[in-house]
């Protein structure tokens, strides 16, 4: 979709305004897509809202990372589980003030990117963007594919390069996209990285649907979105009830900390797909109702005659636990805030993918936490170094002492981590 859409744009004068460069380090991946493409001699995208057909092609496939020596802009849309392998190829080649943009960055990108690019970090742009600007699918591989909807807004958090204003940085994102989705600045990539809406609603549904499951084949797929019923409604929300509750805890911080872009699932369906949804009284039925969502189903294994099993290892669980609801996880234990929701959910996730992050005592401390985008995976592991890493100074207002350490002297030491 974004190599089509990105190599048809053109300026005033109708000549493109795009150089497009496909980067891909799948196995092979680029070698293939090239030769499709240069066969067919273009690429489509079918835009099912305009009932539009958009033909262009990227000036080069490849899968050699020194081609992000001259860009701009890198526009990563590779699975959230990846985006250390890219950023770790591309690190050696980037030249000073590229603006890489992570489409959807999920949570606590920003980490990741400032460990990875190191001291060349500050001379680089980062921009943490809460969602993909379409729903969109393959229809021929390497040649088609569709928009089944656009959103009407993507939230964007943008870290400029040293001496760079945030809104010229900015002002190149919406001139890629177009005139939709519209960009919403978010004050700070911590808006983005609890406001993902992928890690509140993927593994929400899935755990509603599936908890309770016999392990027969059903006769077809499910319908993911459209299926939702009110428990899963009440799921969904009680997540986002438990990240409301780290927002609250931050601004109780410092009241300067801004969250007031982490929006509940239920206002992200009224705002990104307001024209979408037939009906937003609730968000059960803003679900359902979602026009963009039209036809999509459960991740399943299988076949019409052997029947579907769910298919556990998809993203769905596999990138939006480790690297959403961990992230939210361990960001509520270093702030001594309770997710009763995010935990059922989180144990019964991580069961099905064979994995440890939560223990059973109820610590990010599980084997497996190294896999994972929790701040303890990556070296923060008290509330002090926290609090210096989002560059909060909060007052020291508590005077009770800490259950762990026992002082009393402040509100960082109230909330000591557990040794």
């Amino acid at each position: 979709v974004c190599a089509t859409l990105f190599a048809s744009r053109q300026d005033i004068a109708g000549q493109r305004r795009y150089k497009v460069t496909a980067f891909s380090l799948y196995d092979q991946e680029a070698a293939r897509w090239d030769k499709i493409v240069q066969q067919a001699g273009f690429m489509e995208c079918y835009l099912h809202s305009q009932k539009k057909i958009v033909k262009a092609k990227p000036d080069r496939i490849t899968n050699d990372p020194k081609s992000v020596a001259n860009c701009d802009i890198v526009l990563l849309t590779v699975p959230s589980r990846y985006h250390e392998k890219y950023f770790s190829a591309l690190e050696p080649y980037v030249k000073d003030g590229t603006i890489f943009v992570v489409m959807p960055a999920r949570s606590g990108c920003d980490f990741l990117f400032r460990k990875i690019m190191g001291a060349k970090a500050p001379k680089l742009g980062f921009a943490a963007c809460d969602t993909l600007p379409w729903a969109c699918r393959a229809k021929d591989w390497g040649r088609t594919t569709e928009v089944l909807g656009t959103k009407e807004t993507v939230g964007a958090a943008v870290m400029p390069p040293v001496g760079v204003a945030a809104e010229q940085e900015f002002h190149k994102l919406q001139m890629l996209l177009g005139e939709q989705p519209r960009i919403i600045p978010c004050p700070n990539v911590m808006s983005i990285s609890l406001g993902s809406p992928g890690q509140v609603v993927h593994p929400g549904i899935t755990y509603s649907r599936w908890r309770s499951w016999d392990g027969k084949p059903l006769d077809k797929k499910p319908l993911f979105y459209h299926g939702a019923d009110d428990f899963c409604a009440s799921i969904v929300a009680g997540i986002c009830d438990d990240i409301q509750a780290i927002c609250k805890k931050l601004r109780k911080l410092d009241g300067k900390f801004d969250t007031s872009q982490v929006k509940t699932i239920h206002e992200f369906y009224t705002t990104a797909y307001s024209t979408q949804c037939k009906d937003t009284s609730t968000l059960q039925r803003a679900m359902v109702t979602n026009s963009a969502y039209d036809g999509l189903t459960h991740p399943m294994k299988g076949d019409d005659k052997i029947g579907y099993t769910p298919d556990f290892q998809f993203r769905y669980l596999s990138e939006d636990v480790p690297n959403g609801l961990c992230f939210n996880r361990g960001l509520a234990e270093l702030l001594r805030v309770k997710t009763p929701t995010i935990d059922t959910v989180m144990y019964w996730c991580q069961d099905k993918l064979g994995k440890e992050f939560l223990t059973k005592g109820g610590r990010m401390a599980g084997k497996d936490i190294g896999m994972t985008r929790a701040p303890q995976a990556l070296g923060i592991t008290t509330s002090r170094q926290l609090l210096e890493f989002l560059q909060i100074k909060p007052v020291p207002i508590y005077k009770v002492p800490c259950a762990t350490c026992g002082s009393v002297a402040g509100a960082i030491a109230t909330m000591c981590s557990p040794a």
